[in-house]
C-alpha cells in the first residue's frame, strides 16, 4: 500500500484532535510513517474536499449536513473510503448500514476499542489492494486490481470487465471460470452477470443500481441473496 489518507469530521475541535491523535499514534506504535491525517469541521468541508481518503471518521451530531447526510452524499458520488462513525448515538447503529459503514464508536472512545477497529481496517485495506486477476489479451496480459472492478458480463464467448474508471476490458472466458478467480465480495447476480458489492447503491425490482447511476440485472430468483450477501459483506467489513 502505498501512503494512507484519512479524515476526521467533527464539529467539536477537542474530539476531532483526539480521533487525530488516536490515529497517529496508533500507525507509530505500528511502524507506519506513509500516512497524513485531515481534519474537517463540518461534512460540508469534507464535501468539498478536492481529496479522496482511505478511511474517514464520522461524527453524525453535526450541522447540516450531519454525519449521515454526509455519508450519503459521498456514496452517492462512488466514494469507496472505509466511513467510521464516532459517535454517542448508540440508536442509530442500524442507519450505518444504509450507507455501508466499516464501524460505529461510542465516545468516549475506548482505545482497545480504537485499536481493534483500525487493525481490521488496515487489513481490510491491505487485502484490497493487493487481489488482482490476469486478464489474458492475445498475446499479452493485463493485471486488473479486483477493487477496480465494478461489474463483469458476458456477451455470447467474451467477458467484459467494466472497470471503475469508466474503462472496459474485454477478453475470451466463460463466467464459470472467472466467478472461480474473484472473492467473496462479487455475486452473481444474473447468469451473464456478476457485480462487486462494494459498487452496490441500491436497488429496484430486478434491477441493481451502481454509483453512477447505471443498472445492471438482478434475476428475480436472486433477490434475496442478494440482500442477504450485502448485509454478509458490511458485516465482514466489506471482504
Amino acid at each position: 500500500m502505498g501512503t494512507l489518507k484519512f479524515a476526521v469530521c467533527d464539529d467539536e475541535p477537542v474530539m476531532a484532535r483526539e480521533i487525530s491523535e488516536l490515529i497517529s499514534g496508533y500507525m507509530r506504535s505500528r511502524g507506519i510513517t506513509a500516512f497524513s491525517v485531515s481534519s474537517f469541521s463540518g461534512g460540508r468541508s469534507l464535501l468539498e474536499s478536492p481529496d479522496s481518503f482511505d478511511v474517514v471518521f464520522l461524527d453524525i451530531q453535526m450541522e447540516h449536513p450531519d454525519g449521515m447526510d454526509t455519508a450519503r452524499l459521498l456514496r452517492r458520488r462512488g466514494d469507496s473510503a472505509l466511513l467510521i462513525f464516532v459517535t454517542v448515538l448508540r440508536e442509530r447503529v442500524f442507519d450505518a448500514f444504509k450507507v455501508e459503514a466499516y464501524d460505529y464508536l461510542i465516545k468516549p472512545v475506548d482505545c482497545k476499542s480504537f485499536s481493534q477497529t483500525m487493525d481490521r481496517a488496515l487489513c481490510s485495506l491491505e487485502h484490497k489492494a493487493s487481489k488482482s486477476i490476469v486478464v489474458q489479451r492475445g498475446g499479452s496480459s493485463e493485471v486488473v486490481p479486483l477493487s477496480e472492478i465494478v461489474y463483469c458480463e458476458v456477451l455470447s464467448r467474451k467477458i467484459y470487465i467494466h472497470k471503475s474508471d469508466s474503462s472496459v476490458i474485454d477478453y475470451y472466458d466463460k463466467m464459470g471460470e472467472l466467478e472461480q478467480r474473484v472473492d467473496r465480495r462479487f455475486f452473481k447476480c444474473h447468469r451473464s452477470y456478476l457485480v462487486n458489492l462494494a459498487y452496490v447503491r441500491g436497488r429496484r425490482p430486478g434491477q441493481i443500481i451502481l454509483p453512477d447511476g447505471g443498472i445492471i440485472p438482478v434475476s428475480r430468483l436472486r433477490e434475496g441473496d442478494l440482500a442477504s450477501s450485502l448485509l454478509r459483506y458490511m458485516k465482514e467489513g466489506g471482504l
